[in-house]
This record gives C-alpha cells, structure tokens and sequence, in this order.
C-alpha cells in the first residue's frame, strides 16, 4: 500500500496589532495531504507561536506520554519582529515540529491537531469544540475553514448544505446539513474574532 502524504508549510511571517506593546508575529500553516486520517485535503490557516505551544501541551495530555512528541524552537525573551535572522529560524523549528508529529500515527488521532491545522478557532473555541462543548462538531469547524470568512452568512449556510457533493470531504461532513443554521452563525461569529490566543500572552 502506498504511504500517505501529508505536507505541511510554514510561511509568510505577519506582524498582527498595531499597538507596538501588544504586537506580535502569526504564520500561515499550509497543509497538502491525501490521508485518510484528513477530511479536508488542502488547508491555510494563521497561528502563531503561544498557539504551538498550546498545540504541543493539549497533544502529550491527550497521548498519555505514549508519544514522545518532539521539541518546538526555544522561546527567545530577545526575539525580535523585525528581526529577519530570527524570524526565519522560528520558522524553520516550528515546520521541523509539524512535520515530526504528522508522522505518528497516535497523533493524527487528536482533534487538538485538526482543529489547529484546519480552522480559524482561537485556543479557547478549539478546546471546547475538542470537549464537545460547542454547537458544532470538529468536521464542522474544519469545514467552515475552507469557506472564506468573506462570505455572507447566507453562502455560508448554502456552501455547507451542499458540503456532500464534494470530493474532498468525508461522509461525515454531509450530516452538517441538518445544523447548518446554528453552526453556521456560531462559526460566522468566532470568524469576526481575533483567531489567535489574547495578546495577553507574549509572541
């Protein structure tokens, strides 16, 4: 059986908050992939590094420590946003990161993963998507991240109603249809928020 591919890319660095004493970098996280573990073949979406660290700490309390998960670039208290050096290692080791822990299999498992690496939820809607705590599913949080959050609230219901036709996604997204309406309008509005941690918490 030929082995799966899943491809992941970290990129395109942005400054976010204008407010010097709040700013702070995200990247795009860009995900190719024909496995079965996915429901979504193709994905972008923006984190930023606090948003690793949560990724990381949520994976080895789900996984029991039956998976040594690997290490994410050290946080820097001289890190730079201007810094283009920097930058670039940060990104390196947070691809580097990815990349190691779409290779078990235990992981690939967790809901904490696809939620980051395929919505726009901030950490608190992922961990209560993940809790089932949400109006809506995984599958439908990963759905709705790949209808641009431009569209009006009624292409959105309409786009996931008619999420069964396509190829990329699994039967499981079909049954969304019958929550669209509640769904929809509470991803719409978690869409309007800041889809990243509080400022609060340092870059």
């Amino acid at each position: 059986m030929q082995q799966a591919i899943i491809s992941v890319w970290v990129r395109d660095p942005r400054i976010q908050n204008n407010d010097f004493w709040h700013a702070y970098l995200d990247y795009e996280v860009c995900l190719h992939t024909d496995s079965v573990f996915f429901t979504r073949k193709t994905s972008r979406v923006r984190r930023r590094f606090s948003e690793f660290v949560w990724l990381r700490q949520r994976l080895q309390a789900n996984s029991m420590l039956m998976a040594q998960l690997p290490d994410l670039p050290p946080k820097n208290p001289f890190f730079s946003l201007n810094n283009a050096q920097q930058i670039s290692e940060r990104i390196a080791g947070l691809q580097k990161f990815l990349e190691q822990i779409l290779q078990s299999p235990l992981l690939l498992s967790d809901s904490c993963l696809h939620l980051f690496l395929q919505s726009q939820l901030s950490v608190a809607k992922m961990e209560e998507c993940a809790a089932g705590r949400t109006h809506y599913s995984v599958a439908q949080a990963v759905q709705c991240c790949g209808i641009r959050r431009f569209l009006s609230q009624e292409d959105l219901q309409k786009d996931l109603s008619m999420s069964g036709d396509s190829d990329s996604d699994s039967s499981e997204c079909r049954d969304v249809e019958g929550q669209t309406n509640k769904a929809s309008s509470d991803l719409m509005e978690t869409k309007q928020e800041p889809c990243v941690c509080p400022s609060s918490v340092s870059p």
